[in-house]
């Protein structure tokens, strides 16, 4: 895209002033060209290629010269639709029925922000990942911010995960023990979670992203499919709808906050699939249609579950689902696909970060076996944090308080008005983004407190 026209939607001018001058654009696309071409040359032709074009999903590595709108909206929900689906009925648990306005403000939020995020890559050339975005705005220091609370986040997320599989396979499976020689008697939550990392383990091991991206496409499905088991149970199972909940719980709102918007951490992958994309100018539709499908699915669990067991219900609502009932354990099974399809993908961004740090001009043949021991040590290291911090909820409160609220609402808000400058984006436009800065900044603040809180109390 030509410089003039980044200008004329926003852009600096190019008069040399700090902003989107011309000089500028030109040194970063220049910069990460020259940047490419580096990780290329140190991890071969081949693996250069593939990385680039699996992270970054540029349009040429599609066939036809990118994905269709219709493949991009469903990437768009496979990416936000998670985890965070089980958690929604204890969120709302937690504040309370008048907490689910906060639920549809925390959607519009970020879908905002998505937007945000687009104008930002429009802004220049070369702009391919979050990362790349940082670094338009503050130069290095951006860029390693932005990778920061990225990486921590989807490897929170990752330990989540296990947690979720671990809690939800004892359920299924009560009183599994094993015995390990010397160790002594391992069983439980910790069993399954250990097995699970076990099974999940040859998966980070894969080098292209493709297979994993078809396979966590059954991720969609799954979160619709979940629902309708749980408001099977209610229906047809003998639950009911007995569960009157509170009208407005303020102590617990910051708790439900971070869970709120823990749903709608998907801001990481947005830059990925605008690039995807074979008519990019149609991204903005894609962001609107995937925030409304995904908030109508969230929205609808998490009525469901408070009707059925209204403050009484769990961290995970499978985890309140009758045993031994046919609907209960779909629900469960469906639930174990989500973290199953998805980990690899959590896990792998992080990885490949730390072999190019680490690997930089290394032999090949010694690269494939240290690529095995970094992704490893990795899920290795995810398995010690989930058995140290089995609280499923708790833990994504702090994701969604601390990281979500980072890279979802604040980073992309003052990014794009480094980028952009608060003169170009107008008075109401400026206020706006003031306002969600500064309550992105206070539910950052109390949610992050609360949930730590929260968990230093169970140990």
């Amino acid at each position: 895209m030509a410089v003039g026209g980044a200008a004329s939607r926003g852009g600096a001018p190019d008069d040399g002033s700090p902003g989107l001058g011309r000089p500028l654009l030109q040194d970063y696309a220049a910069s990460c060209d020259a940047r490419k071409g580096r990780q290329q040359a140190a991890a071969g032709d081949d693996d250069g290629h593939d990385h680039e074009a699996q992270c970054y999903g540029a349009a040429d590595a599609e066939p036809g010269g990118g994905a269709s709108f219709v493949r991009t909206c469903f990437n768009g929900l496979n990416g936000l639709s998670g985890v965070g689906l089980l958690s929604i009925p204890y969120a709302l648990s937690e504040g309370g029925w008048l907490s689910l306005a906060l639920l549809l403000a925390v959607a519009a939020v970020c879908c905002y922000t998505g937007l945000l995020l687009q104008r930002c890559m429009d802004a220049a050339p070369g702009v391919r990942g979050y990362p790349d975005i940082g670094a338009l705005a503050f130069g290095r220091a951006g860029r390693l911010a932005a990778s920061a609370f990225l990486y921590a986040e989807l490897y929170l997320v990752a330990i989540g995960f296990l947690i979720l599989e671990g809690d939800n396979l004892d359920k299924l499976f009560p009183g599994t023990s094993l015995s390990v020689g010397s160790l002594g008697v391992v069983s439980g939550k910790q069993l399954f979670v250990v097995l699970v990392a076990l099974v999940i383990l040859p998966t980070t091991w894969l080098r292209s992203l493709g297979v994993l991206a078809y396979v966590s496409a059954s991720g969609v499905l799954a979160s619709a499919v979940v629902v309708v088991c749980v408001l099977w149970t209610a229906l047809a199972d003998g639950v009911g709808f007995r569960g009157k909940g509170r009208m407005l719980n303020v102590s617990g709102l910051p708790t439900a906050l971070g869970l709120y918007t823990f749903c709608y951490c998907g801001h990481a992958i947005f830059p990925t699939l605008c690039n995807s994309m074979k008519e990019k100018k149609k991204f903005s539709r894609v962001l609107v249609l995937c925030f409304a499908a995904c908030t109508l699915n969230y929205a609808s669990m998490a009525i469901i579950g408070y009707l059925m067991y209204g403050d009484d219900v769990k961290s995970q609502v499978t985890l309140n689902l009758p045993e031994g009932k046919l609907s209960s354990k779909l629900a469960i099974y469906t639930t174990l696909i989500n973290p199953f399809s998805k980990y690899a993908l959590m896990v792998t961004p992080l990885a490949t970060a730390v072999e190019e740090r680490l690997l930089a001009g290394g032999a090949r043949s010694s690269k494939r076996s240290v690529n095995v021991m970094i992704r490893t040590l990795l899920v290795v290291s995810t398995v010690v944090v989930a058995l140290a911090v089995p609280f499923f909820g708790y833990l994504m409160a702090l994701v969604g308080s601390l990281l979500s609220v980072m890279a979802s609402m604040l980073l992309p808000c003052v990014f794009y008005l480094r980028i952009f400058g608060v003169a170009r984006c107008g008075r109401a436009e400026a206020a706006l983004i003031a306002t969600i800065i500064v309550l992105g900044s206070v539910v950052a603040a109390t949610g992050t407190y609360s949930s730590v809180k929260n968990i230093v109390q169970e140990f």
